[in-house]
């Protein structure tokens, strides 16, 4: 099969096995497309680091349920150099944007994998909050990433304020104030799930706005749709370059 070098030596470097190699023998034509386009002409596509990239592409194959594909890039993760700390982080926070019942059999591979690579269990905590803390700690939270809109926002919303209040004491003050990411990681692994799972254009344009204002500019935000592109395909990649273009011209008018 014509597989490229680039895209061999690529897949070598940090793959232990081969993640598509039960398609080699039975589906070769699809097996020699997808590790040249997926290995070579993505990767090779543009700067992105192997570490920013691996990071959103377990956030993005988590938000389109790839389980499977999920397992082999764990470890493919760590050798890019993503902390087993960002890997559970990157896991735990999807909960708050996928459920819980999405979330739990990743959750699960994850730890069988950090044990068939020697890692420990459990991890040194990364909590930041208590009980008692979490929802003060959470509205600040919002505050610094949202602005000062969202002072009090757990107080809004009539008959619904009970879901506001999640919003800030579990949604931001369990999860974002964790350790292991920063804000503007966080926000960027919440954009890959949003445009993974598709469906919640007006919250991934809200989040694409964020992030564009926390560094992540438009022409990174590119660079990550791109190469997520392979792991959830050209509607859902291109809804979210939409997304993208449009919280650009919005925070441009501001």
């Amino acid at each position: 099969m014509a597989i490229s070098s680039a895209a061999s030596e690529y897949r070598q470097r940090l793959f232990a096995d081969d993640p598509f190699q039960e398609l080699a023998q039975k589906d070769p034509e699809v097996y020699e497309i997808v590790n040249n386009f997926m290995f070579d002409e993505v990767v090779n596509n543009d700067d992105l680091d192997d570490r920013t990239r691996f990071m959103c592409n377990l956030a993005t194959l988590i938000g389109c349920q790839g389980i499977d594909l999920f397992a082999e890039y764990v470890p493919a993760a760590l050798k890019a150099g993503v902390s087993p700390v960002e890997v559970k982080e990157i896991t735990y926070q999807a909960i708050d944007y996928l459920g819980m019942g999405r979330v739990y059999p990743f959750l699960k591979v994850v730890n069988q994998q950090f044990v068939a690579q020697g890692i420990d269990l459990p991890l040194p905590g990364q909590s930041t909050t208590s009980p008692e803390t979490r929802l003060a700690a959470g509205e600040q939270c919002q505050i610094d990433i949202f602005g000062e809109g969202m002072r009090d926002f757990k107080s809004q919303g009539g008959a619904a304020q009970n879901i506001n209040k999640w919003l800030v004491d579990n949604c931001f003050g369990d999860y974002y104030t964790r350790q292991g990411l920063n804000y503007q990681e966080r926000e960027l692994m919440t954009f890959c799930y949003l445009a993974a799972q598709g469906g919640v254009e007006p919250q991934l344009t809200s989040h694409a706005m964020t992030n564009i204002q926390k560094g992540n500019d438009y022409l990174f935000l590119i660079k990550v749709i791109s190469q997520n592109l392979p792991l959830i395909g050209y509607p859902r990649s291109l809804n979210a370059l939409r997304c993208a273009t449009e919280a650009k011209a919005k925070v441009e008018e501001q």
